[in-house]
């Protein structure tokens, strides 16, 4: 009886010994997720994947960028990130790309994940790598306005960022489009992007016709990124949320471990 107590005790010493060792190896578990959406858009361009997301238990907020410049899209950024608690995943879309990249150098940034977006290097702008792989939405974006603002016609919005989706869903992006400075699209990004120290996933849309499909693909070649490969235009998210949703879920819980 008393040589099965030391052995209890034995035991139960050593399990208390390594339990904090595993929780040390295993890491804080990533259960933030930022959404930064992209040029000619707001953070309603993540309605479809917000509820899939919290509904498996993470906690989404998607941040409203204001298109004005990169500096002050970057700061927006920057904000809802210092509100956040703990690690927490970084994920933006189209000209988003952009900006997580500068401000996913922030430390509690533990990763990113680029959907259908440009991820420059440090001195690229996403005007820059637009112009070096033009798509047919080149066509279709209006001259600036006397404060310097973009928009997309209604062609650019039905036949190009939205093609695949309804009359009905095209027509609301049409009406809800969010003025774009050029002072967003054409800032070089000043810093060294983030994604070449911190781990990162690409989502790369095969029928995008407003970022070429053959650019996203060499930029998560470049990244080294985790790819997932989807048959859909720009607005994937919009598309195709259940497997966006999953793969932003699989880049948490690859964190977590």
């Amino acid at each position: 009886m008393f040589i099965s107590k030391l052995v209890r005790a034995a035991l139960l010493s050593a399990v208390s010994f390594m339990m904090p060792v595993a929780s040390f190896a295993a890491g804080p578990a990533v259960k933030t997720v930022l959404l930064v959406h992209g040029a000619w858009a707001d953070g309603s361009s993540w309605s479809r994947v917000i509820p899939l997301l919290q509904a498996r238990g993470l906690h989404v907020v998607s941040v409203q960028i204001p298109l004005t410049s990169l500096a002050d899209d970057v700061a927006a950024t920057q904000r809802a990130i210092a509100l956040e608690t703990g690690p927490l995943l970084l994920v933006g879309h189209s000209y988003g790309g952009v900006v997580i990249s500068q401000a996913g150098n922030d430390p509690k940034v533990a990763g990113l994940v680029f959907v259908a977006a440009y991820a420059p290097d440090e001195g690229q702008s996403g005007l820059s790598l637009a112009k070096a792989n033009p798509t047919p939405i080149g066509n279709e974006i209006g001259l600036p306005d006397a404060f310097g603002f973009l928009k997309l016609t209604r062609t650019g919005i039905f036949q190009d960022f939205a093609s695949d989706l309804s009359n009905l869903e095209k027509s609301i992006l049409w009406a809800t489009q969010v003025p774009t400075s050029v002072n967003s699209l054409a800032a070089p990004l000043p810093v060294a992007p983030a994604w070449k120290t911190k781990p990162n996933w690409f989502i790369v849309a095969s029928r995008d016709r407003v970022i070429s499909p053959q650019l996203e693909a060499l930029e998560a070649q470049q990244m080294n990124a985790t790819t997932l490969t989807l048959p859909a235009c720009h607005v994937v998210m919009l598309e195709d949320p259940f497997p966006v949703a999953n793969f932003i879920e699989d880049a948490s819980e690859s964190l977590s471990h």
